[in-house]
């Protein structure tokens, strides 16, 4: 059985570093979390899209909770290759 998990602490450790992020509509923007609001609201600074059909370096982002399909932490030999 699965246990119901807090998001807070997880996005709390991930503040400062480079995270991707889902979008619901299948975009992926990863960049630097800068902060994370009590509503999942998202906030990127050196934000690039990583696939999709736009291409480019949009800077710093903020995103709707409720655009959010998921956040996953980047490792640091991702950083380079992408």
């Amino acid at each position: 059985m699965n246990l119901p998990l807090n998001p807070k602490p997880f996005l709390s450790g991930l503040t400062g570093k480079s995270v991707v992020v889902k979008l619901k509509w299948g975009m992926e923007d990863k960049g630097y979390l800068v902060a994370v609001d009590g509503h999942v609201n998202v906030q990127l600074a050196n934000t690039e899209y990583i696939d999709g059909a736009l291409s480019g370096h949009p800077g710093e982002v903020l995103m709707r909770c409720s655009d959010v399909l998921y956040i996953r932490g980047v490792e640091e030999e991702e950083d380079g290759e992408t």
